[in-house]
């Protein structure tokens, strides 16, 4: 850690000044809850467009997302706690144990599926992002992190983009930055945007953290557009997500599970979405 990070993570700060404009709870179906979607907080936070807050556990049963296609973005998946299946029509399969990241470029069209294993309580996001116009048509590709390749600074782990010295080996496909964090209670963590992220959010997933304002387990806060720092303290033990970015220039022109720059792209993100289907075992569990 550089000493302007160890003092920027440790010395006392003020309160942050940087007002909170967005606050939700978003809706809850069973074990996933959607905090942010194209039709909602999306067109604000973009390239952030979407965000499921993701709590297995015996209550819910077997949950399983049967195989389903996406075209136009990148996801990527995070479970601080519990390992998840995967598969996907670019010929990757396994597990991706616990801390460990997903990044799925959808590109021209993909399918993936995936399911919690064993039988412990999980805890994790769903993150979509868009993509720019160059590269909502490219091939897809997947690529599967352990936890040993996500790279941590302070209490930081970097799931996309850098923070300070250290940076994920997947590369962002605009200048973005996405971090999960855990600080114990009275720990104070200042994030300073890099220049020209004037989008910045955060998710807590369990605790109490305070940054003008008190946020919640459950909720999601976005902060006015600006690259001003933003100061937090952790009230509880607290776990949270963070990401902050360049807006994305883009409209948004979307489909049931495909986002894209435009109405042309989006045909022909779909019409690759049907013809993977076609080539899809027959036994395979399509949404």
């Amino acid at each position: 850690m550089s000493t302007l990070l160890a003092i920027e993570a440790l010395v006392s700060v003020a309160p942050s000044t940087r007002a909170v404009v967005h606050r939700t709870r978003g809706s809850t179906h069973g074990p996933i809850t959607r905090l942010m979607s194209p039709g909602d907080l999306g067109q604000v936070l973009k390239p952030f467009i979407f965000l499921d807050l993701v709590n297995f556990d015996a209550r819910h049963g077997r949950t399983r997302f049967g195989m389903h296609p996406h075209s136009g973005i990148a996801t990527l998946n995070f479970m601080a706690q519990g390992d998840v299946r995967y598969a996907d029509s670019t010929g990757q399969a396994g597990v991706l144990p616990e801390g460990g990241v997903e990044w799925m470029q959808a590109g021209s069209g993909v399918w993936h599926t995936g399911e919690p294993v064993g039988d412990r309580p999980g805890q994790g996001f769903q993150l979509w992002v868009a993509l720019p116009a160059e590269l909502e048509g490219a091939p897809a590709f997947s690529r599967y992190l352990a936890p040993s390749e996500v790279p941590q600074m302070g209490p930081a782990r970097v799931l996309l983009g850098h923070y300070g010295a250290a940076r994920i080996a997947v590369e962002a496909p605009s200048a973005m930055t996405y971090l999960s964090l855990t600080l114990a209670q009275g720990e104070r963590w200042r994030y300073t945007p890099p220049a020209g992220h004037t989008v910045a959010w955060v998710a807590v997933a369990s605790g109490q953290l305070r940054a003008s304002e008190p946020i919640a387990t459950g909720e999601l806060v976005s902060f006015a557009p600006s690259e001003t720092a933003i100061d937090f303290v952790a009230e509880t033990d607290t776990r949270f997500v963070l990401g902050s970015a360049v807006p994305h220039p883009h409209p948004m022109v979307m489909g049931r599970y495909s986002v894209h720059t435009n109405a042309d792209a989006l045909a022909r993100g779909e019409a690759e979405i049907r013809r993977i289907r076609q080539s899809l075992p027959v036994a395979a569990q399509l949404s």
